[in-house]
């Protein structure tokens, strides 16, 4: 036990007492509570087994330059360094693949773009995570007249893997109970500690994505919703790379790719709709040469993003030993890795996190 935890000793014997109770166990829970199980503090969650949950759903890519106009990711030097070290010690301990590293292959759709990206190439900031430049068209079945740039410390964890395997590991230790949690089952006692059930723990941290809202500790937080359809399709087409312009394209093997992912925070369900269907597959016509033969599965996922697009880390402003770790978005594979270090820190240590994921940004809003 962490000796920078002052705990006390409650009057009432459960069956179960631990240091902290996880609610919900997709990515955020997963590592959290291996990252708490590492540094030696005892940990139980709750799951309601939700097979749409996100963090099964996700293509699980991991890329430093993001976005519409090719930034680096926030942190990506920091961030980088963490994910495939961590992912492969998961892979160790569930004894499962869940890391494929892979190049991202991006087309230009300009000689503007090609010359800005010939003078990235030498800039310090991006080089690390630039393979090659190319200025001509190299790689058969893409639309890349102009070239694309090929980046590196790039790839996909398979989260549902991740997820699910870990469950099965949890479940072998008497770790994980799988139930839909009604908040009038947490019970403060007198001092501080939380009760559901049989089980007694001196902290709760809510990391069950968007449903976090749903309750009355964190229903302040600027959650957005966003929906994600992502379908998997049959094409005579083979890459050892993933494809990403406007929808990425992973390789699957014989044939098959995954392809994603829509946007949409204005309609958000469950239900996979034909304009999903057909904004992937009208971009996917523009990346790649080959036609669609068969739509395999179309899947939709709910990723709980947050109004600044980062993060949120943090305690309740009023209620003892409550925290949350949530609203990774889409970059959660790249992010919670190295941001579940900084949780733990703040949950035994009290050291703050960064400002820019830190709850209290948002205690205007209580």
């Amino acid at each position: 036990m962490n000796s920078c935890i002052k705990i006390t000793k409650n009057d009432l014997i459960l069956g179960m007492e631990v240091d902290f109770l996880l609610i919900g166990q997709g990515l955020a829970g997963t590592v959290l509570s291996h990252r708490l199980i590492q540094d030696g503090h005892s940990v139980h969650l709750i799951d309601d087994g939700d097979p749409n949950s996100s963090s099964k759903i996700a293509a699980g890519l991991y890329n430093p330059v993001t976005g519409r106009n090719l930034v680096k990711t926030w942190l990506a030097d920091i961030l980088f360094e963490e994910i495939e070290r961590f992912y492969h010690e998961m892979e160790r301990l569930l004894d499962k693949d869940l890391v494929h590293s892979l190049g991202i292959y991006r087309p230009f759709v300009s000689y503007e773009e090609q010359n800005e990206w010939v003078a990235k190439s030498a800039d310090p900031q991006f080089n690390a995570f630039i393979k090659q430049v190319f200025t001509q068209s190299r790689n058969k079945g893409v639309k890349d007249p102009f070239g694309g740039v090929l980046l590196k410390s790039t790839g996909y964890i398979n989260t549902l893997e991740l997820v699910n395997g870990y469950s099965e590991w949890l479940r072998e230790r008497n770790l994980l109970t799988k139930a839909v949690l009604s908040e009038k089952d947490l019970v403060q006692t007198k001092d501080g500690n939380w009760q559901f059930k049989e089980i007694l723990a001196k902290k709760i941290v809510f990391t069950n994505g968007i449903q976090a809202r749903n309750n009355t500790f964190f229903n302040w937080i600027p959650f957005i919703p966003v929906k994600g359809e992502i379908l998997t399709v049959k094409q005579d087409y083979y890459s050892s790379e993933i494809i990403n312009r406007g929808v990425f394209r992973i390789d699957m093997g014989e044939g098959i790719g995954k392809v994603g992912s829509t946007y949409n925070n204005s309609e958000v369900n469950l239900c996979p709709t034909d304009a999903g269907k057909k904004e992937i597959l009208d971009k996917l016509e523009q990346l790649i040469e080959k036609e669609v033969i068969a739509i395999k599965d179309h899947q939709v996922g709910i990723r709980p993003g947050i109004r600044d697009r980062k993060p949120v880390l943090g305690k309740h402003p009023s209620k003892d030993n409550v925290y949350l770790f949530g609203g990774f978005g889409a970059k959660g594979v790249s992010l919670v890795p190295y941001l579940s270090k900084q949780m733990v820190k703040l949950m035994v240590c009290g050291e703050e996190p960064h400002k820019e994921v830190n709850i209290n940004r948002f205690f205007k809003y209580i």
